[in-house]
């Protein structure tokens, strides 16, 4: 084992500190990216539409006219929370997809990031 009980020394440390400084910078940047972004995701065949941002913020909920129905409020309470629910999916989904971009070529141990 080299001096500094490091393999590889001391000159590996400062390398991984530097990668590590810049990885941080990057995952900075990418939030800020995952935050402007938005997916979307429909129920009912489309008769109710959600976007969510990133960050999971619920950005706007569409309803089409004919699937409100005041004698069965319960289809379409179902309906917003499914379409909300599969929004949420895709934007954890998205979140995970571009994190691994990221962290994809470091072995890192236990899915660090």
């Amino acid at each position: 084992m080299a001096k500094g009980g490091y393999p590889g020394g001391m000159g590996n440390m400062g390398n991984m500190m530097k990668q590590a400084q810049k990885m941080q910078r990057e995952m900075l940047k990418l939030q800020e990216e995952i935050e402007q972004r938005t997916v979307e995701a429909s129920s009912g065949g489309g008769a109710v539409n959600v976007v969510v941002s990133g960050k999971k913020d619920v950005r706007s909920i569409t309803i089409e006219p004919e699937v409100v129905d005041p004698d069965d409020i319960e289809m379409l309470q179902d309906l917003i929370m499914a379409a909300i629910n599969e929004a949420i999916r895709k934007a954890d989904e998205m979140v995970a997809q571009e994190m691994s971009k990221l962290t994809g070529g470091l072995n890192l141990p236990g899915g660090l990031f």
